[in-house]
């Protein structure tokens, strides 16, 4: 994997969905079919603000945990690490379709493991989804020896969780490292010595916005 994936504005995973959006919406404008090539259109416009992709500014705090994803808070709490058997802080991100779905690493660190499990997909915002739906984890090391959890987590309607790291892969904070198709969510688990600085029902930012601070 490049340590530096380009931001093209446009997600590479939604390329081959936008050249066939496009080709039909300008194939139905050369007809008669007015109202199908406006929808057809609208279609192109919704693909293009689903699979954005935009540059992001990184903190520089070291001891900072920064969101993997865009989306919404949907908890905050001390729980048992089910990946790391450990007590947690899990903080969790929910995307819905109209956020951008680039996932990205929220600390500088080596992947010391990975695991996959397959799944159902109910919605992404209930806590069950953490442990029902297909999932896949990552656990990262930071230089400081601090180990975290970062699961992506299928939806309701999300059929495909791209990971493009495996085991031994090294990780900058904020760099690009999978992408969850329609909707989905993040969990990521910290010590419980982590202080959060995000709240149930803040709006996030990939890399911009701090999840948490490290002790």
């Amino acid at each position: 994997m490049s340590d530096n994936y380009p931001h093209p504005i446009i997600a590479r995973e939604g390329w081959p969905f936008l050249a066939i959006a496009i080709a039909v919406a300008f194939a139905l404008s050369l007809t008669s079919l007015w109202l199908l090539a406006a929808l057809a259109w609208l279609v192109v416009l919704f693909i293009l603000q689903f699979f954005r992709d935009p540059p992001r500014t990184i903190p520089q705090q070291p001891n900072a945990v920064l969101s993997p994803a865009d989306g919404r808070i949907v908890s905050v709490g001390n729980v048992r690490d089910p990946y790391l058997d450990r007590d947690a802080l899990k903080i969790s991100v929910f995307m819905n379709i109209f956020n951008a779905h680039s996932n990205r690493s929220p600390v500088d660190g080596v992947v010391a493991n990975t695991w996959y499990h397959e799944g159902g997909f109910v919605n992404a915002s209930l806590d069950k989804a953490s442990v029902d739906n297909e999932r896949n984890a990552l656990h990262l090391r930071t230089p400081a020896g601090v180990d975290i959890t970062c699961v992506q987590i299928a939806g309701l309607i999300a059929r495909r969780i791209l990971c493009y790291v495996n085991t031994g892969d090294r990780l900058t904070r904020g760099q690009r490292y999978g992408f969850i198709r329609f909707g989905s969510r993040l969990d990521v688990y910290l010590p419980p010595t982590a202080t959060p600085r995000a709240s149930v029902g803040d709006v996030v930012y990939a890399t911009e916005s701090i999840l948490a601070e490290l002790k």
